[in-house]
């Protein structure tokens, strides 16, 4: 739709508009975003997220466009529309892009609606009939001014502190030492402690893409995920933003967001390693939604290949899962050797050396006798061969942990993956408050 002028002494009346259209054009359009400050280049009309499309959404950058905010969303309805029939939709929409605040209106009522923890509030409810002597009070949440000057305000304290998102990787490059398990029971149990969680999947054989629950087709040409994924958000300089690429996993509650991987992205690491600001991009996408996480965790491939790298030139912090037998053992002088690597590039960077929080014993046996006498002896290896710390936690090798991540549920003649965090799966297993006791601990070692 054409975006039109604005008339300074246009009011809006309300009987003007009598279907979704004319409440688009009369009244959000040509009066109301104008009203609020923005100008046409700063918002969109029928913007497509995936498989969401807005009626409006409002963005504001700055003027290098190295940080977008997402300000807030319009969702318009015909005046016979009844907007508690469509606050769940825009919950779905403000909750999957992390979008603070959402609009609704019929052009006869309009109602802001603000994201709070794991629910919406109604903020602000008006009748347009009033709409001429209250849009002060519509201003004083959404103007342009105002939230400039929250943006502003946010900037200058991420500046003076850098940045208070965290981000960890998750890394062995010895494979099946439970790397995917413990980013997303780790996520999980964050998110139940309140904290915006974002998880990366780095790998291509996109396991943790899997166990968060987005893979729901059972055919490859139903395939929603390989238009969208990790690729895609380091490949683009000036395009595919977090926001546009993130997923909301229903693999928990609270819900966490994720960036998906795809086995697709095997066939681009080449292309990738000729980009020489390859190892930029993600980092700096991540600055952009700094205000939006509180952590961010990176699932990585067990190797020493690109996307490992980009996982941990992007990363604060790292966890290295690992059995504490033989082979991944000797796996850590693989891996020490890689940090090094990794921290000569971040110095380059101006970036500080990753600090590897220590080895997360993980499908640790439950034997007693092992656990007695020989878990302390393959401890103390870790730390006297290799130098590595460990952590206090332990993660033992339970069913129950495979069974939530291989659920699945019967739809017609299909068998359909449905995994589950180990706190839904069975909110009292051995399991449960072992993932809890890893998030207290992780969190507390980074000031979390």
């Amino acid at each position: 739709m054409l975006k039109t002028g604005y008339n300074q002494s246009y009011q809006f009346n309300p009987n003007t508009c009598s279907n979704e259209t004319e409440v688009e054009s009369k009244f959000i359009v040509s009066y109301l975003l104008p009203k609020l400050g923005y100008s046409p280049d700063e918002w969109g009309q029928q913007v497509v997220f995936s498989k969401i499309r807005l009626d409006f959404l409002v963005i504001i950058a700055n003027k290098l466009k190295t940080r977008i905010h997402f300000q807030f969303i319009i969702e318009a309805k015909s005046p016979s529309e009844n907007l508690d029939h469509h606050v769940n939709q825009l919950e779905r929409y403000l909750f999957n892009l992390n979008i603070r605040y959402g609009v609704l209106t019929n052009g006869h009522s309009l109602r802001v609606y603000e994201k709070i923890e794991n629910h919406l509030k109604v903020i602000l409810e008006i009748k347009t009939n009033e709409i001429n002597i209250k849009i002060n009070e519509i201003k004083e949440i959404l103007g342009k001014e105002n939230l400039l000057s929250v943006n502003s305000s946010k900037t200058k304290l991420n500046h003076k502190t850098k940045s208070n998102i965290k981000v960890i990787s998750v890394y062995h490059n010895k494979g099946g030492v439970g790397k995917t398990t413990t980013v997303v029971n780790l996520a999980a149990a964050m998110s139940r402690k309140g904290k915006r969680v974002l998880v990366i999947d780095l790998d291509s054989q996109a396991n943790t893409t899997f166990a968060t629950g987005l893979v729901k087709f059972q055919d490859e040409l139903d395939d929603d995920i390989k238009k969208g994924y990790i690729y895609h958000i380091v490949v683009d300089r000036n395009k595919n933003f977090i926001p546009e690429i993130i997923k909301k996993s229903s693999f928990t509650t609270p819900t966490f967001d994720v960036i998906p991987s795809h086995i697709d992205l095997m066939c681009h690491e080449k292309e990738l390693g000729e980009v020489a600001s390859i190892l930029f991009r993600l980092p700096n996408k991540l600055e952009m939604v700094s205000d939006q996480y509180d952590v961010v965790l990176i699932d990585t491939p067990p190797s020493l290949n690109l996307y490992a790298k980009i996982a941990l030139v992007a990363s604060d912090y790292l966890i290295i899962p690992s059995d504490l037998k033989p082979f991944s053992n000797e796996g850590l002088i693989n891996v020490s050797n890689f940090i090094d690597d990794i921290n000569e590039v971040r110095s380059q960077m101006s970036k500080e050396s990753v600090r590897v929080l220590g080895v997360l014993p993980s499908k640790v046996t439950t034997s007693a006798k092992f656990i007695e006498f020989t878990l302390p002896n393959m401890e103390a290896n870790v730390k006297s061969r290799y130098g590595f710390s460990l952590l206090n936690t332990r993660i033992f090798e339970r069913r129950d942990l495979s069974a939530a991540i291989e659920r699945t549920v019967i739809v017609g003649n299909y068998e359909i993956p449905d995994p589950q965090s180990i706190f839904d799966f069975d909110p009292n297993s051995k399991s449960t408050k072992e993932f809890r006791d890893l998030a207290n601990e992780v969190m507390n070692l980074i000031n979390l």
